[in-house]
């Protein structure tokens, strides 16, 4: 027997506003049979073709270190390059830039809350 991931839960400080960071930067969307609305105790964001969503839920503590679980995305439809950029204008900051000059690489960024995650190469990029 086995069992299904529904759900990456991420704890953070404001859902609302942490949820829709990454909303931005994913695409995803709230779940339509549990819509999220504003002073949800927490927020849903799923795939829009199905598959593992997003949980935000508030916690009283503030992040203290590293992550030990972290978030690896590549653009669709953009340079990894481009994406960073976007993804600066969203909120993120740049944590660690591992770009080499023969252009692979990747750069970890950090979310509003201070959440690492790892910006690679689009599939375009790495063929």
């Amino acid at each position: 027997m086995t069992s299904a991931l529904r759900h990456l839960t991420i704890d953070c400080a404001d859902a609302w506003a942490l949820g829709e960071f990454w909303r931005q930067v994913t695409g995803y969307t709230g779940d339509p049979a549990n819509p999220n609305e504003p002073g949800d105790d927490e927020y849903l964001i799923v795939p829009p073709a199905g598959g593992l969503g997003l949980l935000f839920i508030p916690v009283p503590e503030g992040k203290s270190g590293k992550n030990r679980l972290h978030l690896d995305i590549a653009p669709d439809d953009r340079t990894r390059d481009e994406e960073v950029e976007r993804l600066l204008t969203l909120g993120a900051s740049v944590f660690e830039d591992h770009r080499r000059p023969d252009g692979t690489g990747w750069v970890t960024m950090r979310d509003p809350e201070g959440n690492e995650f790892c910006v690679e190469r689009s599939a375009a990029e790495r063929a």
